[in-house]
């Protein structure tokens, strides 16, 4: 099992942009075997170096670069971010998308290094995988193996879900991962689930919950094993860390609690480089802080859960 250093610390930064330039790309899919199997929206640092990678499945028809700020703030603190896309409908199964994801996993030992700048290199054995929503409910399916047609060939080093969804209503989309069992994930990666305190409000007292109840955050993270974290933001809805309105999102309650949007995005992408920098690159500190304080976080944080064992 993982484990991270106890390096103590005061203060953290993650919540701020990072001192490293970026850069923003969109890559095609094409049929030839260099190319990847779905279109790509990566984002780099521009200064020289081997960064660690964060592979983040988008959510239901949620184009991938709706989540730019967001991967603009992670990329700044030494990160590649890679997020595929994932067009779906809601209620289908999820099998092309986990299967989707699965072929990208697999290409980006032999593709990834050519669509990044030259001077820009991916260290592939710090992968980390994560997910939006239904994306967030694949990157699990894909973390536990065994729901895709071919395996992936590069191990997972952590898992980072946000706001994930497995169904609506009272019924989960295939393939069914949720057992309402705590603990019940066979997974030896360390996992983070992120949780928004809007996401099981319906929108008009009408439409179906964007995250509703047993089908969310709360019952992904209970059935997570030691090490976990889990983060919930309670003022904030399913869909307020998009860069735009989208149709998915005009279906969801939103809110707009301390720090607004803006902060927001700021404090998941905190979220997301504290917690791979303490269990990719084994650097503590950073985690250590929001877990002990979560008042550093730019919105209200409440609570924070760290599992360790």
């Amino acid at each position: 099992m993982a484990q991270i250093e106890t390096t103590p610390a005061l203060a953290t930064k993650v919540f701020e942009p990072g001192s490293l330039g970026f850069q923003c790309k969109s890559v095609k899919s094409a049929f030839d075997s260099s190319s990847p199997p779905k279109p790509l929206f990566i984002v780099t640092p521009t200064v020289e170096g081997t960064y660690p990678v964060l592979l983040f499945l988008p959510g239901t028809q949620i184009r991938n670069t709706s989540y730019s700020r967001m991967f603009q703030l992670i990329a700044s603190h030494g990160f590649i971010v890679v997020a595929p896309q994932l067009y779906s409908c809601a209620l289908v199964p999820e099998t092309e998308e986990i299967n989707s994801a699965a072929a990208v996993t697999n290409w980006l030992p032999t593709g990834l290094s050519s669509a990044l700048p030259p001077t820009i290199q991916p260290n592939l054995e710090l992968l980390a995988l994560s997910g939006h929503s239904r994306g967030g409910k694949s990157a699990f399916a894909l973390a536990l193996g065994g729901h895709s047609s071919s395996p992936t060939t590069l191990p997972f080093s952590a898992l980072i879900a946000l706001d994930p969804v497995a169904g609506f209503c009272c019924f989960q989309i295939p393939p069914h991962i949720l057992t309402y069992v705590p603990r019940s994930f066979d997974l030896t990666i360390p996992v983070a689930v992120i949780g928004t305190g809007l996401g099981p409000e319906r929108k008009l007292g009408i439409l179906p919950a964007c995250a509703p109840n047993g089908m969310n955050h709360d019952e992904f993270f209970t059935e997570c094993r030691p090490p976990c974290c889990y983060f919930y933001a309670k003022e904030f809805g399913h869909m307020d860390m998009l860069d735009e309105v989208t149709l998915m999102s005009c279906m969801c309650v939103s809110g707009d609690g301390r720090g607004g949007k803006d902060g927001f995005r700021a404090c998941l992408a905190g979220v997301f480089v504290a917690f791979m920098r303490a269990f990719l690159e084994r650097v503590s500190g950073d985690l250590r802080v929001i877990v002990d304080n979560p008042g550093v976080a730019p919105v209200t944080l409440d609570p924070v859960i760290f599992v360790e064992e």
